[in-house]
């Protein structure tokens, strides 16, 4: 159908906000969206190995499954680089699957997107 980007820059403190856009993302992808999540801020701790398993929403599946499941549908993690050096994360801290990005990417994906939802 389309391509959707989620924007994000909710971290671990705000797990509302932190696992809806997983849950839109998923939705997307099972109505036949590419979708890509890009990690600005704080949401780049999310995808911290020790860090997805330990947040939960009420009334929202655990983040890690949602995670697993964005993945398992081909969603791709891109990460901002700038942001991951300010906090002292590198690959290896992150779960499988994360893609170290900068600028000139975000302005892409945006750019060819049908759609961009920032949260």
């Amino acid at each position: 159908m389309g391509k959707l980007t989620i924007v994000t820059t909710k971290g671990p403190i705000d797990p509302e906000l932190a696992t809806i856009p997983f849950v839109i993302a998923t939705a997307a992808q099972a109505s036949d969206n590419e979708v890509v999540m890009i990690f600005q801020s704080a949401s780049v701790e999310l995808l911290v190995k020790d860090s997805v398993n330990k947040v939960n929403a009420a009334s929202f599946p655990p983040l890690s499954s949602l995670v697993s499941l964005y993945i398992e549908q081909g969603g791709r993690l891109l990460l901002c680089n700038p942001c991951l050096k300010d906090r002292g994360l590198k690959l290896e801290d992150m779960i499988d699957g994360c893609t170290f990005i900068a600028a000139g990417t975000v302005v892409n994906e945006i750019f060819t997107s049908d759609r961009v939802l920032s949260y």
